[in-house]
């Protein structure tokens, strides 16, 4: 299935959105449901913006998740966060200070909003699949989380 992926149009649709002043709230939940149609592997989406060293979720798509603050460093989220570095986990249960979402979460991709070297955030994919995230489906999410950065 996402062989015919185009993060293209979740990017336009971000950007129509924009023009008719979408909130930062509207734009992050758009990007999460777009993301999440795609099917699998995308089971959960969540965007997680960072305010001073926390992590606050601000939107999702698909199940929801009692970590809405989620300290820096801690978990997957944290870590990417931490290390400055996009995290695609295939097995989450050898993560050894994952944060559970959700107990059929297999694994895990988390992908920075950055503007330059500043990090406004991230968005959190989840998947019931092991190893489910390619280097594909990382460039994808890539693409609408560096669209975010331009948008909020």
């Amino acid at each position: 299935m996402t062989a015919t992926l185009d993060p293209g149009k979740i990017v336009r649709a971000l950007r129509a959105a924009h023009l008719h002043d979408a909130s930062r709230e509207e734009l992050l939940r758009l990007a999460c449901e777009r993301l999440r149609s795609l099917g699998a592997p995308y089971t959960s989406v969540y965007a997680y913006m960072l305010r001073g060293d926390e992590l606050v979720l601000e939107a999702h798509a698909g199940r929801d998740t009692e970590h809405t603050r989620i300290p820096v460093g801690r978990g997957i989220c944290g870590t990417a966060v931490a290390t400055g570095e996009d995290q695609n986990v295939p097995d989450v249960a050898a993560v050894g200070n994952y944060l559970a979402c959700n107990l059929d979460t297999k694994s895990e991709l988390v992908v920075l909003i950055r503007r330059g070297e500043t990090i406004l955030g991230q968005l959190d994919v989840d998947s019931d699949v092991p190893a489910g995230f390619t280097d594909r489906h990382h460039r994808i999410v890539k693409e609408v989380a560096d669209a975010l950065a331009v948008l909020l």
